[in-house]
């Protein structure tokens, strides 16, 4: 009887599995209940992964907050791991759910918490982080002076907003920005309007393709010349759909990026890709070498990215042999309606993960707001074309002052990278983002192998027609599993990585059945007459 009830508990227990890991990806999200008061009695270590562009002075940022941090709060420690890629810290902290080993603090993008939140409680929703009276923002138990949340860009902190919630913070942000070789352009016989649009580029990018007699290319003289290079695809396809009022995908995780519009771009690209007038970093290379050694016209990269961009860039990545002096200009994207200019807004937030312990998490939280006072705000910004997230620090004296120098040096003041900080401080409202669901990261990748996929094919002499689009349609579905994100289900994942409670679940399941297997054999076993 004992192995009777056992066993009927253990399939009562089996049939409500299929429900728990149907469940997948539809956990109902628990609030983090604050603390009566920070504990500083205790001690707490806490992990913060980051990225940075191998660029050692934003290490060194990184370093002094975190020493600066130590020093109002001896009882935290806070230990920095670098990476170099966002990329890299996304794979990392997909394996790390599984182990529950997150770290503690992320800096991460917000398609990426998207995924980070499915199934389980692994990011702080930070709302009632965030009003808390004493330790939110501008909270009066601070140690350090934390910008209020009317503080706060409001552009930039709904970027942070999934599901009813904040998941994070905004750390920098940075937008697109075409670096453009003014020299090369008039030299062609053309004059830069006040904002680009298409079909200027692809018009002065297709007359810059003109060969001499020799064989070199007549505007710079050289065997080597891609005009028009852009560095993130998925952004150039994203973008462009915005900007014809386009599909993409909506905040219900509904994908739309498979139509006519879509269709007509990509052949735009094969036409120009044919014309060798267009390419691509996955392809070429990176977009600042080809137009720092007067190889290219039209490079399109980040804000991010200015201090690489010009032939007196602070961190020129080729031979000084090979660059070649030119006027840079630094302007909007190309525009559909130069009235009416799109343009999308990036770059890192922070994000804090659940833990056993509310306090390590409040502890985790002080460390995250310190990113946004002013001192730190205003150093990272210095180190690129990013620009800070809060109305307090734009309106420092310091910052003020940083901005009026441009061009007084060649390093902290270069000019480029001053003009594209303006560019994105000028234009913050006309940015935008795209909706983010667990599945959002695979469409943005699958919207950038669209690009990437036409442009390969053009140069292997494929043709791209009608019957390749569909193909291509076809194939990029199946690739990124667009088709298993359920519509209308705010990007739930019909299929895809279980969390690990689930594989637990699924294997009592198929432990539950053997032992029902191995009862019923034996009772029958049991019952067959014995042969003498």
């Amino acid at each position: 009887m004992r192995v009777k009830r056992f066993l009927s508990l253990l399939l009562i227990l089996a049939l409500t599995l299929p429900c728990l890991a149907a469940c997948h990806g539809s956990v109902e999200r628990v609030e983090f209940q604050m603390p009566p008061a920070f504990d500083e009695e205790r001690e707490y270590e806490i992990s913060f992964w980051a990225k940075n562009d191998t660029n050692s002075t934003q290490v060194a940022i990184y370093e002094k907050a975190i020493e600066d941090f130590q020093a109002l709060y001896p009882n935290i420690k806070v230990n920095l791991r670098l990476y170099t890629d966002y990329g890299k810290i996304y794979n990392d902290v997909i394996t790390n759910i599984a182990t529950d080993t997150t770290p503690n603090v992320c800096i991460t993008y917000p398609d990426h918490i998207a995924t980070y939140k499915t199934g389980e409680d692994n990011v702080v929703p930070l709302d009632a982080l965030m009003e808390d009276p004493r330790y939110g923002l501008g909270g009066d138990a601070l140690r350090f002076d934390s910008p209020t949340m009317e503080e706060m860009i409001p552009k930039f902190l709904e970027e942070c907003y999934q599901d009813g919630a904040h998941f994070a913070l905004p750390f920098m942000r940075s937008t697109e920005a075409c670096y453009v070789n003014r020299t090369f352009v008039e030299k062609l016989g053309f004059t830069l309007p006040e904002v680009l649009t298409w079909d200027f580029i692809w018009e002065v990018s297709a007359k810059a393709v003109e060969k001499d007699a020799a064989g070199l290319y007549k505007v710079n003289g050289q065997k080597v010349l891609l005009p028009f290079i852009y560095k993130s695809t998925d952004n150039m396809m994203i973008t462009v759909l915005r900007q014809e009022g386009a599909g993409y995908s909506n905040d219900r995780g509904e994908i739309d990026l498979f139509h006519e519009e879509t269709r007509a771009f990509l052949e735009t690209v094969a036409k120009y890709t044919k014309k060798g007038a267009f390419s691509t970093f996955k392809i070429s290379g990176y977009p600042a070498n080809f137009l720092n050694a007067g190889q290219c016209i039209f490079a399109i990269d980040s804000t991010a990215g200015a201090t690489w961009m010009g032939s007196e860039a602070p961190l020129v990545d080729i031979a000084e042999e090979k660059l070649v002096k030119f006027d840079t200009e630094v302007m909007l994207i190309p525009q559909k309606d130069p009235q009416n200019p799109t343009m999308i807004s990036q770059g890192p937030s922070v994000c804090v993960f659940n833990k056993e312990d509310p306090q390590e998490v409040l502890a985790s939280w002080l460390f995250t707001q310190f990113l946004l006072t002013d001192e730190v705000q205003i150093a990272y910004s210095q180190t690129e074309g990013y620009v800070p997230v809060t109305s307090k620090a734009r309106e420092t004296a310091e910052y003020q002052d940083y901005l009026a120098r441009a061009g007084e040096d060649s390093d902290l003041h270069y000019d480029v990278k001053l003009k594209a900080t303006r560019l994105l401080l000028d234009n913050t409202d006309h940015t935008f983002v795209t909706s983010v669901f667990n599945g959002s990261a695979s469409l943005r990748d699958a919207a950038g192998h669209l690009v990437e996929s036409v442009t390969k094919s053009v140069r292997r002499k494929e043709k791209v027609d009608g019957a390749y689009l569909d193909r291509l349609f076809e194939e990029t579905t199946s690739l990124y599993r667009l088709d298993q994100i359920e519509s209308g289900t705010a990007g739930k994942v019909a299929l895809g990585p279980l969390p690990g409670s689930a594989w637990v679940l699924l294997g009592t399941l198929g432990t539950v059945w053997v032992l029902l297997g191995a009862f019923a054999l034996g009772k029958k076993i049991k019952k067959k007459p014995k042969v003498f």
